[in-house]
């Protein structure tokens, strides 16, 4: 199943999810849910919530407990922990089973989500246009979004290009990776992150205005170095991948001597981001 996590807002109320890539589909987590629609003041009581509700549904021999699995979804301590997930027909049949005056308008609202993304599916934009409502939501400032959105751009571009010239996806894209900003950042991704003291966030995602800019100029570099010398497979394209990083390092030395200072930043998204209201803490099942 290839994966990809995102937070949907109903309410104000946070709703993880995966979307199935092969499937097409949603995945909702179900204590999310029954947090919702239960106005339950934590995630340790939306939890017990469900828990009951899944013994008895269980005794009553309901299939779609019996049908629901489980995922790996961050939980509120910034952990991968497995939690019970359902798609929107099971999650529409378990709605049911719970009372509550929101359970209408939260159909509606899984509806909008699965239509939205389908949308988005068929046209690249939408996804775009989705993007930039997070950033905001987030804090990020209109510059900075911009920026992160071109670098999404360069690096659709450059693993266009790997993939043409017989670059496979996964490890050897990690390591091409590593090999540009290692070039022009002195860090592998790994310990870039670790700089930054990031744990399993998004590294773009916490770069600042300057840095994002100097890592789209070295993909970019890359990019257009392979379209000239058209290299096959990984390892011609380890030495492009080292010469597009080594532009951008050319640039980032220039800057750092007229400012005196580095421009690798310890900086992270939540040190200059308006802070974000977080909910209580909790274990997931």
């Amino acid at each position: 199943m290839t994966k990809k996590e995102a937070l949907q807002l109903f309410e104000e109320k946070k709703v993880r999810t995966v979307w199935d890539d092969v499937e097409e589909k949603w995945y909702f987590s179900i204590v999310d849910v029954c947090g919702v629609l239960t106005d339950s003041k934590d995630a340790l009581t939306a939890r017990k919530y469900w828990n009951k509700l899944k013994q008895r549904l269980k005794e009553e021999g309901n299939e779609t407990v019996t049908n629901c699995h489980q995922l790996k979804l961050r939980a509120y301590d910034g952990k991968m922990r497995l939690t019970d997930v359902a798609d929107t027909e099971q999650l529409f049949r378990l709605i049911q089973s719970i009372p509550s005056p929101k359970a209408e308008p939260f159909k509606q609202w899984m509806a909008q989500v699965a239509s939205l993304r389908l949308d988005q599916m068929q046209d690249p934009e939408k996804s775009i246009d989705q993007a930039i409502i997070d950033y905001k939501r987030l804090g990020y400032s209109d510059a900075w979004i911009n920026q992160r959105i071109k670098s999404i751009e360069v690096r659709k571009e450059l693993t266009d290009e790997w993939k043409r010239t017989g670059v496979h996806e996964g490890m050897e894209y990690a390591s091409l990776t590593d090999i540009i900003t290692h070039e022009w950042s002195g860090f592998t991704t790994k310990q870039y992150k670790h700089h930054k003291g990031l744990k399993k966030e998004n590294l773009r995602d916490n770069m600042t205005n300057l840095e994002i800019a100097l890592n789209i100029l070295a993909e970019a570099s890359a990019t257009e170095l392979s379209k000239e010398r058209n290299p096959k497979g990984y390892r011609q394209q380890t030495k492009i991948a080292q010469e597009g990083g080594s532009v951008a390092k050319a640039a980032r030395n220039q800057l750092e001597s007229k400012l005196g200072r580095s421009v690798i930043s310890s900086a992270k998204a939540s040190d200059y981001l308006l802070p974000e209201t977080t909910d209580e803490p909790g274990n997931d099942d």
